[in-house]
């Protein structure tokens, strides 16, 4: 059993990992990076050179996971590509929606844009086989008997995170993989927490994204809902308005979700509540799918119940900054040029305003340089404009979809597999996770798989 990490560093980036077995060979993930250009935004696609690849498997659809899966389709036409349902309708159009950017993005960055075209993607979208969730599928497409034999088959299991995220079992040889993907064990607003398997595991290939990120002592999701309700009500008796920068799959669904909680409870006022244009395509998706996914809330229609006003790259011009009013608007790493970002630099240097991170944010991102500046300190939000002063308010607040490292150490600790791989996570995040879980279980290996190195499970 060979496994390769496809990922240029170990960080949070474009994900992507080869597992080989018994003559077969499956791709699981293929992500972006967010923040490289051209081919580096790419992951070491040109180490599957010479090797089998018959399937494709999909955890989940954020870009970091599906980004460049036209291009990796492109050089293996023979692999079949799985996923759950929601996975595919929401991959589908973030895949259009980064065409869009690239194209726009052409001559600005002056590498060779898109690196594939809305036809390809179209071509890519028909190739897609829907798996269900707890239904085992051997790579050929087939329904697996509940023993599979010796060949290579694979099962998704719940991952929280956000819908349609799965954690993928494979089984070959006598042998089980289980590769989590990105996860959340724990009930988010709007989603349940995951299901996932607790015994038989021989390899457990996991992410360590909050790995330098403990739980603060006593910490609970309704209190941190309250603390965020009770900041918004300050911020509008302050006269300003409040910014939470969000991912437009995922975390904008949950901040809707609490602030239709919020509002119901009479915790805050009535407040006009903007979002992104991508934003409102994935919380149609969502509310689409309210009644077949596994929700917290599940009648919950976000749309009509929350009623958010859109916002897109033309509107937000002409969108002042107005007290009383939430605006969750994406990127949730605030990157130069999207509505996040624009509208910061908008209430940045006024007191009366505030902004407030409610998620995970790459320290060297705009959102990450933000988060870490001193009050009245100048920032630079975009290198094509000039730098502010930070006179409005920031506060940060713990919502993250990723499962705290409290949580990853306690299931690698219940599952005690022979091997673990640790996977999607910055060099202290991945390091706390090793020590702590080499302590745990001395009996188990502890890999950090270095990338493009051919590693034997």
């Amino acid at each position: 059993m060979k496994f390769i990490n496809l990922t240029r560093r170990t960080e949070i980036g474009a994900n992507c990992y080869y597992l080989g077995v018994g003559g077969q060979g499956v791709v699981l993930d293929c992500g972006m990076h967010p923040k490289e250009e051209g081919e580096m935004a790419l992951p070491l696609l040109g180490t599957l050179t010479g090797r089998t690849v018959d399937a494709l498997l999909l955890s989940h659809a954020h870009l970091d996971h599906v980004g460049s899966l036209p291009v990796l389709m492109r050089q293996q036409p023979q692999a079949r590509i799985f996923m759950t349902e929601p996975t595919a309708a929401i991959g589908d159009a973030l895949l259009h929606n980064s065409v869009n950017v690239m194209t726009r993005e052409r001559e600005e960055v002056g590498v060779i844009y898109p690196l594939f075209t809305h036809r390809e993607t179209e071509r890519a979208t028909d190739r897609w086989q829907h798996c269900p969730v707890g239904q085992p599928f051997t790579v050929d497409g087939e329904r697996s008997p509940a023993r599979p034999n010796d060949e290579l088959s694979f099962e998704f299991c719940d991952a929280g995170h956000v819908l349609g995220a799965a954690g993928i079992l494979l089984r070959a040889e006598g042998r089980t993989v289980f590769y989590t993907g990105d996860v959340n064990f724990d009930d988010l607003t709007l989603l349940k927490g995951a299901v996932f398997p607790e015994s038989g595991i021989d390899v457990l290939i996991i992410e360590a994204t909050r790995g330098d990120s403990p739980l603060q002592e006593g910490f609970s999701r309704e209190a941190e809902e309250r603390r965020l309700a009770e900041a918004i009500e300050l911020a509008f008796t302050r006269g300003g308005c409040v910014l939470v920068p969000v991912f437009a799959l995922g975390k904008t669904q949950e901040v809707l979700a609490m602030l239709y909680k919020f509002k119901r409870n009479k915790m805050i006022a009535d407040a006009p509540i903007y979002i992104g244009g991508l934003s409102s395509k994935m919380t149609e998706i969502y509310d689409r799918r309210a009644n077949q996914s596994r929700r917290v809330l599940p009648r919950l229609q976000l749309f009509p119940e929350v009623g958010p006003f859109v916002l897109n790259g033309k509107t937000i011009a002409d969108a002042p900054a107005r007290p009383g009013r939430i605006y969750a608007l994406s990127s949730g790493m605030m990157t130069p040029k999207t509505l996040s970002n624009i509208f910061a630099r908008r209430i940045i240097d006024r007191p009366e305003h505030s902004i407030f991170f409610v998620g995970y944010a790459d320290p060297e991102s705009r959102a990450g340089i933000l988060r870490k500046t001193a009050p009245n300190e100048l920032v630079s939000l975009d290198e094509d404009e000039p730098a502010l002063p930070l006179r409005c308010h920031v506060e940060e607040f713990q919502f993250s979809a990723h499962a705290s490292r409290e949580s990853i150490l306690a299931y690698i600790t219940k599952v005690a597999p022979k091997k673990v791989v640790l996977v999607h996570g910055d060099v202290p995040a991945v390091e706390w996770v090793r020590a702590s879980a080499a302590a745990a279980l001395p009996e188990s290996e502890i890999i950090v798989p270095p990338p493009g190195v051919e590693i034997e499970l």
